[in-house]
């Protein structure tokens, strides 16, 4: 069963790359269980829609969610944390600020009830697409994506009027 609207957003551990660039362990609740913070999660690295449309979304909307009392904005997918510092680089995302998350061991994407297999695109143990406002570790709002080729209901923009919504 999945995290739904109203739950405590699930704990685990994901890696970041450090300074350095090196991967660094760090708990789900450190990096999205105080303040306001969007959390976004998709199929993986490098793929199509991902690459083309769901990160940049986030990127394009960042000085946005800013503006609206967003502290951080984190990027989950069933990665390696050197395969996540590079698409970070090549998106945009790091210069924007955007936490690139692997989860590697896919520990977070079960907890939140969004893993997914689409063994024709060699995608096995995968994220679904969502994205979600956790505030103080509580899951205020949550949008899953009907199919991972899509980004709408995920988008950013459409992360950002909701929020929006909500402080109106």
């Amino acid at each position: 069963m999945g995290v739904s609207r109203g739950d405590r957003m699930p704990d685990a551990t994901v890696l970041v790359s450090n300074a350095e660039g090196r991967p660094e362990e760090v708990r789900m609740h450190d990096l999205a269980g105080t303040g306001r913070v969007v959390v976004f999660g998709l199929p993986g690295a490098f793929t199509g829609t991902c690459s083309t449309a769901h990160v940049p979304s986030f990127v394009r909307t960042k000085d946005a969610f800013a503006e609206a009392g967003i502290d951080r904005i984190v990027c989950v997918s069933v990665n390696d944390s050197f395969v996540m510092e590079a698409w970070g680089r090549e998106t945009g995302a790091a210069g924007a600020g955007i936490v690139m998350a692997g989860d590697a061991s896919g520990e977070f994407t079960r907890a939140m009830g969004m893993e997914f297999t689409a063994e024709a695109a060699g995608l096995f143990g995968r994220s679904k697409r969502y994205s979600m406002l956790v505030e103080d570790g509580v899951v205020t709002i949550l949008n899953p994506e009907e199919s991972p080729g899509l980004c709408e209901t995920s988008a950013g923009e459409t992360l950002l009027e909701q929020v929006r919504s909500r402080r109106e």
